[in-house]
């Protein structure tokens, strides 16, 4: 007990309490060290959650509340960037720049990019292969966030013939490894 400790040594040069514990003053000072134990820990619970970069549970969840829509939930870290991008969107975020940085806020990394056709944004997901886990999710919230006047075209990474020749992928090697066509779509190499 922390405090308890603590207020014995504080108390203990006055010589006025007996702060062993069978004694009515050192039972005092127990009951109060539990108490300021108890508040302590709730205080440190507070301060944990009420900051967005320590803040695990209740206060992310709280968080996420303030907005229309939640980011896809995928890991804590994901989920302290996704808040922290929502809340960066103002009047002032309709650049490319203001919009990449706020489309973290669907819970996974997407870009934007401006594309041939006027009035129209590529989003792409650069560190996903295939179609994102809880897609219609992510594209809500990445239509919330680029202004309702651009067209939205979503891309997403597959492998590629020039990946495959570059690999050195055959059919028989793909037979070999028991590839379906869904997962050798997937089979995207590592960067190098």
């Amino acid at each position: 007990m922390m405090y308890y400790d603590y207020l014995c040594r504080l108390l203990e040069p006055m010589r006025v309490y007996r702060t062993e514990r069978g004694t009515l003053s050192g039972g005092e000072l127990y009951a109060a060290g539990a108490v300021l134990d108890e508040a302590d820990g709730a205080m440190e619970y507070a301060e944990q959650e009420g900051l967005l970069q320590t803040a695990e549970g209740e206060g992310l969840a709280r968080r996420e509340k303030l907005f229309s829509r939640c980011p896809v939930s995928v890991s804590t870290a994901l989920r302290r960037e996704a808040i922290a991008a929502l809340a960066r969107i103002n009047a002032d975020s309709f650049t490319l720049d203001a919009i990449n940085s706020t489309l973290s806020g669907c819970g996974i990394k997407a870009l934007a990019e401006e594309t041939e056709k006027k009035g129209t944004v590529k989003v792409w997901f650069p560190n996903t292969v295939g179609v994102p886990d809880e897609f219609s999710q992510v594209e809500s919230i990445i239509l919330d966030i680029i202004p309702c006047h651009l067209l939205v075209e979503f891309y997403f990474r597959y492998l590629t013939w020039l990946e495959c020749e570059r690999v050195g992928f055959t059919w028989q090697s793909v037979e070999d490894t028991h590839h379906t066509w869904e997962s050798f779509e997937k089979a995207v190499p590592e960067e190098e």
